[in-house]
């Protein structure tokens, strides 16, 4: 998963026409830790379908604001600039959420393609 470092960075990521999940969370969360031992599993099932990035939202303040991030860990989905679904919320996520919101994710970006 790419560590983004800069907004350009990420303003870059989420303008590409390959669907972009990030992934906001912070060093302090515990259930961003949670996932941690997970996700490389997760990212691997579905790196032919999308490309994922991870934003600590305690290093981008005001694009985790201006994106409406308050809960963590949180996933937004992108394509070409344009925000397709959220899975944003103050709860922990499974496993099972998180494939279930990158599933949908890959669905909606499928549906526009046609």
């Amino acid at each position: 998963m790419q560590e983004i470092q800069t907004v350009e960075q990420f303003q870059e990521a989420i303008e590409s026409e390959r669907l972009t999940v990030a992934k906001f969370y912070t060093d302090w969360c515990p259930d961003c830790h949670r996932i941690d031992p997970f996700m490389p599993e997760v990212e691997e099932a579905y790196q032919d379908r999308l490309t994922f990035v991870s934003v600590d939202r305690d290093k981008f303040p005001e694009l985790s604001q201006e994106l409406d991030i308050f809960g963590i860990p949180s996933f937004v989905a992108f394509r070409g600039g344009q925000e397709l679904v959220r899975f944003v919320s103050r709860a922990g996520k499974t496993r099972e959420e998180i494939e279930a919101f990158l599933d949908r994710a890959v669905q909606v970006a499928e549906s526009l393609q046609k």
